[in-house]
């Protein structure tokens, strides 16, 4: 049956009086700032400190868009008689945000917790050459990069934690085991048949 001439500009039209009647869900952008969930993968930010310039990061990045340059330095010995140590001090960390896609590999990888995700998204740009942020840009969006979730109580106690907690209750118990040691062998000492008790035989 061939369809009836002007039905589907009804059909439209009826779409748009139904439409007319119902509340606007349009958020008035960027009068209105959007709600966005806590872990939103908005910017990666940098925590300069933790860095060690592995290189682990701008290695695994499939976009090759992380830029990293770095320097040796000589440190001193810590004690007299040490030998010096040379560490990579960083130049320049930047990130093509231009070729990022957000994978969130090179902050999985960091195995120093230097990078995080950050909500912030407004950082358009007119050029595309200014999309690639340097290390104080991307500093900056590491103050707003929100507070992990808390752990579950019923969640396994972290490895590192676990491990440390580990060696401080076994050097607890060497230490208890020395103690315990010495007392004994002070009371086997005090206990000993013949033994003169000092100041005695003396003129």
């Amino acid at each position: 049956m061939p369809p009836i001439p002007g039905s589907g500009l009804a059909k439209g039209l009826a779409v748009t009086l139904r439409t007319m009647t119902k509340r606007t869900v349009t958020a008035q952008y960027p009068d209105v700032q959007p709600e966005l969930p806590p872990r939103t993968r908005g910017v990666i930010g940098l925590f300069e400190e933790n860095c060690t310039v592995c290189m682990l990061c701008a290695r695994e990045c499939p976009d090759w868009c992380i830029y990293i340059d770095s320097h040796k330095e000589t440190v001193p010995p810590a004690a007299p008689g040490g030998r010096e140590r040379s560490r990579n001090v960083l130049d320049r960390f930047a990130i093509d945000f231009a070729l990022c896609m957000y994978c969130g590999i090179c902050i999985e990888v960091c195995p120093f917790d230097a990078l995080f995700w950050s909500p912030e998204f407004e950082y358009a740009e007119t050029d595309i050459h200014e999309l690639t942020h340097e290390r104080d840009k991307l500093r900056e969006w590491m103050w707003t990069v929100p507070e992990p979730p808390a752990l579950d109580p019923g969640a396994e106690e972290p490895k590192e934690i676990a491990a440390a907690r580990k060696t401080a209750d076994k050097l607890q118990a060497q230490e208890t085991q020395a103690a315990e040691e010495a007392r004994a062998a002070r009371e086997a000492e005090q206990a000993r048949p013949g033994r003169t008790p000092e100041g005695e035989g003396q003129e």
